[in-house]
């Protein structure tokens, strides 16, 4: 399935039905009171997450979604029927923008969570609505009010726990593919990803998180350069950083400070994220060989950031990187939902 994460749709929700103007007539009541009931409310455009979708693709091939009006109100106190709504199912971490102005409408990030895109108009009152002691014979009805009709983007953004950064052909894709259940494509080439991938990596047997795999960086990718901020965007949601950077790589620490001012560039509070280096290909060196580049390489590096010598193809400290990576995964949950509780009172 093609991933898509950014299309835009036009929304128009359904019109109010107005009230009717009716009077009870009887044989021997020729004189009743007005009974119009009220028209029925229009439909609504509402956006609910569903965990089971990770692309707009479907939207982009339907971008026009107009609910139903609300029918009439009829006599005898009848009720116009509701416009039926249209639910719109996209995946978690989609935000809804107005097209022309960029103002947020609102995003959903949980599974269920919904936001109206355009409400629907409320219904007319009908005749009987407006009796009163001094206006026994109301003539007059409600008209319903009139839908909302937008143009919106929506734009989405991976929810994962941790996101693979590395220039082009550096092993991402390799290692995604040996820790998890995706199959991105992997090829000798740069640019061979072309689009996110997400994985469960499982840790022990009751333990996962998320990864994503992001296509490959490059030098000015923050103005659009390779593929740009097309998927830079995807970082944002990412709850730790691992960069990868393969052993044949021959200014280990100017790769990471090049991608980390792209990351700056790009938007600052990434760097506010916490990381981990994976030194990636290990196996193209002899097994003797591999402390004393691991060495080299940690000269290059701040004291504090964690250096994990690997292998996706020959199954070298992988499972020493997913144990590091699910701890700190764990820090940020436990992060995250001490950020919920609200203050004592």
């Amino acid at each position: 399935m093609k991933f898509v994460d950014y299309v835009t749709i036009t929304v128009r929700s359904g019109r109010g039905g107005p009230g009717a103007v009716s009077f009870r007539r009887a044989k021997y009541e020729p004189r009743g009171g007005p009974w119009g009931g009220d028209g029925g409310d229009g439909g609504s455009i509402i956006m609910v997450a569903d965990d089971n979708l990770y692309t707009l693709l479907d939207l982009r091939y339907n971008r026009h979604h107009f609910a139903d009006d609300g029918e009439p109100g009829g006599k005898n106190h009848r009720q116009g029927k509701d416009g039926e709504d249209i639910i719109l199912r996209v995946p978690p971490g989609t935000i809804a923008r107005m097209t022309d102005t960029g103002e947020v409408v609102g995003e959903v990030d949980e599974p269920g969570e919904r936001i109206v895109l355009a409400q629907g108009g409320r219904g007319g009152k009908g005749n009987a609505f407006f009796k009163s002691s001094t206006n026994q014979t109301p003539r007059h009805a409600q008209p319903g009010e009139k839908g909302e009709e937008k143009d919106i983007t929506l734009e989405l953004k991976l929810l994962a726990d941790v996101g693979l950064v590395g220039f082009p052909n550096a092993g991402k894709s390799t290692l995604i593919s040996s820790i998890s259940a995706a199959r991105p494509k992997v090829a000798e080439y740069p640019f061979t990803t072309l689009e996110p991938a997400l994985g469960v990596v499982y840790v022990g047997d009751f333990e996962s998180f998320v990864m994503a795999d992001i296509p490959g960086i490059i030098e000015g990718a923050h103005e659009g350069k390779g593929l740009g901020v097309q998927f830079l965007k995807h970082i944002e949601r990412n709850a730790v950083l691992l960069f990868v950077i393969p052993i044949t790589s021959g200014d280990p620490g100017g790769d990471y400070e090049t991608l980390l001012d792209e990351l700056r560039s790009y938007n600052p509070h990434l760097l506010s994220k916490p990381r981990m280096v994976a030194i990636s290909k290990m196996d193209l060196l002899p097994p003797e060989e591999h402390d004393s580049y691991v060495a080299l390489f940690r000269d290059e590096f701040p004291e504090e950031v964690d250096l994990l010598p690997i292998s996706s193809v020959a199954q070298i400290g992988l499972d020493s990187l997913k144990r590091a990576l699910y701890e700190q995964v764990k820090q940020e949950r436990a992060y995250d939902d001490v950020e919920e509780v609200p203050d004592a009172m």
